[in-house]
């Protein structure tokens, strides 16, 4: 559940950020394509629409993705997308097969840099007083 609830807000994220930043918007200059996330037995599965400089999601799966990012299960996308090192997570899960990558590698690497747009930046906490 958790997974899915990521999905949804990964897509609520990514429309927002679509509407809001310049900089974001300027990734998005040029594409047109269909990606997903999903695990791979297909029983969480969530497609995100590029198109126009915007950003749209639906939930499901969709058969001409330019590219889908396969995870083992639930419980893995959700600590692989969550963990402190999102790169070292999901290099780790790659070569240990726990994900799979199917379509454009070239626009996988392209919908990773996105996400430095979207995720929000933590901010440092001033010190307690105490």
């Amino acid at each position: 559940m958790k997974f899915r609830f990521l999905l949804w807000m990964l897509g609520r994220m990514m429309a927002r950020a679509s509407r809001d930043n310049p900089e974001f918007q300027a990734q998005l200059a040029g594409k047109d394509l269909i990606f997903q996330l999903s695990t791979l037995d297909g029983k969480v599965a969530r497609h995100y629409i590029v198109k126009d400089q915007r950003v749209k999601a639906k939930g499901g799966a969709h058969e001409q993705a330019a590219f889908t990012i396969g995870f083992r299960d639930a419980s893995f996308g959700f600590a692989t997308m969550t963990a402190q090192n999102k790169q070292l997570a999901f290099m780790q899960g790659i070569q240990d097969k726990h994900i799979q990558i199917q379509g454009n590698p070239a626009l996988v690497m392209w919908f990773q840099g996105l996400m430095r747009y979207v995720v929000p930046k933590k901010r440092k906490t001033a010190q307690k007083a105490g």
